[in-house]
């Protein structure tokens, strides 16, 4: 029944995304492990490591896209539902490096020896193994947004003060854990990690599966997107984000297609920063900035929302143009995303994909309404031989 739901979800576009996703979730690491640095098809592993990090912020801001495109929530506060994940990695990740730390000690993390902890906190026990971690990813989001949008949706706030709220939220995270006695690590954060499953994390290798891991993910959920958005559920969520009174008289419990598909989409963005930790080896509470969620709002945003893979495209795009424009004016970087934003919301409301689907569907349109040239070409001799 599942696999029904999931492949009645499957259209053109769809498919031809997640095959290329999976084409490259094979070849990037094909490429970086079988071929060697004078061979011009070589990817390096930097290369492979960065776009592995493009790839979670697409996975990011496809859940961005769930909520905001589709259910009318412009939440402001993903970045926190990605920083929760990704502590939730980093807290595994540093109970593997064990006895190699600077100090030495089989079960405290170093900062936790350096500020003098005498035992491990509660909250610590069970991230010693990967399948209690991969499950917090997952729980601790949820669990975050479930309580969150319970006491926010039963209460009907919308619009821009959901908004605010949400980003009120965030900030207070990012002030909670910036606190050395919170015991995850304060300003610095985690980081200095070793393992990863038992395999080294800087290994080249072990990034090659993260990076095809990502892919997967990625590609995973874009078809669990578009399953939901697709089905029955997912046109009653668009009612609720053109017209939700209207929804709402007709007996739908608008506050529980909310609550789901917010939950769904926290979760989704905890998988991206539990991906995203380990290949970029920290995760501090700047991810918890409230600037890093609004940034996530413009990948969308320029992409295209509503459309799914356009916030793909679009986080894509912006963090290469970041890492572009940063390495030539990064004084001007600010600058330059305000003025994309800008120029997007003026010149290009829908997005790069939802303009380019918009152009090409009034073309087809067009081209139906025309006369075939055959007639035109049996119809204008006549008209001469009339005259």
């Amino acid at each position: 029944m599942i696999t029904a739901f999931l492949l009645r979800s499957l259209d053109r576009k769809i498919v031809i995304a997640i095959a290329l996703l999976l084409l490259v979730a094979v070849l990037v690491p094909v490429l970086n492990l079988m071929t060697g640095p004078s061979n011009p098809l070589h990817v390096p592993t930097y290369i492979m490591s960065l776009f592995g990090k493009y790839l979670t912020y697409a996975l990011l801001a496809l859940a961005l896209d769930l909520v905001w495109g589709f259910c009318g929530i412009l939440s402001l506060g993903h970045g926190a539902f990605f920083a929760l994940g990704g502590y939730a990695m980093g807290m595994y990740l540093m109970r593997q490096i064990g006895t190699r730390g600077s100090y030495g000690d089989p079960v405290l993390p170093d900062f936790m020896v350096f500020l003098n902890w005498k035992d491990l906190p509660w909250f610590w026990y069970g991230f010693n193994q990967f399948w209690f971690a991969a499950l917090m990813v997952l729980v601790v989001p949820g669990l975050l947004a479930f309580v969150f949008g319970w006491f926010a949706f039963r209460s009907r706030v919308n619009g821009v003060y959901l908004s605010i709220i949400t980003q009120a939220m965030t900030y207070a995270l990012l002030l909670a854990f910036f606190r050395n006695d919170m015991g995850f690590g304060g300003n610095n954060g985690l980081t200095d990690f070793k393992d990863i499953i038992g395999f080294n994390v800087q290994a080249d290798g072990t990034r090659a599966v993260l990076f095809a891991a990502t892919a997967i993910f990625l590609a995973l959920s874009l078809l669990l997107a578009s399953a939901i958005v697709r089905s029955k559920f997912g046109k009653v969520l668009v009612g609720v984000r053109d017209a939700e009174s209207r929804t709402r008289f007709l007996g739908y419990r608008v506050e529980h297609f909310k609550l789901f598909t917010f939950v769904v989409s926290a979760m989704m963005a905890g998988i991206a920063g539990a991906l995203y930790v380990p290949q970029v080896g920290i995760i501090n509470p700047g991810e918890f900035a409230p600037a890093n969620s609004i940034e996530v709002v413009i990948w969308t945003a320029v992409g295209g929302r509503a459309t799914l893979i356009g916030p793909i495209i679009g986080a894509i795009l912006v963090n290469g143009g970041k890492t572009i424009f940063t390495g030539l004016f990064p004084e001007f970087w600010l600058f330059a995303l305000g003025g994309l934003f800008v120029a997007v919301t003026l010149f290009l409301p829908k997005g790069v994909v939802g303009t380019i689907a918009q152009y090409l569907g009034k073309r087809k349109v067009v081209s139906k309404a025309a006369p075939p040239a055959a007639e035109e070409d049996g119809i204008e001799p006549k008209i001469q031989a009339a005259e």
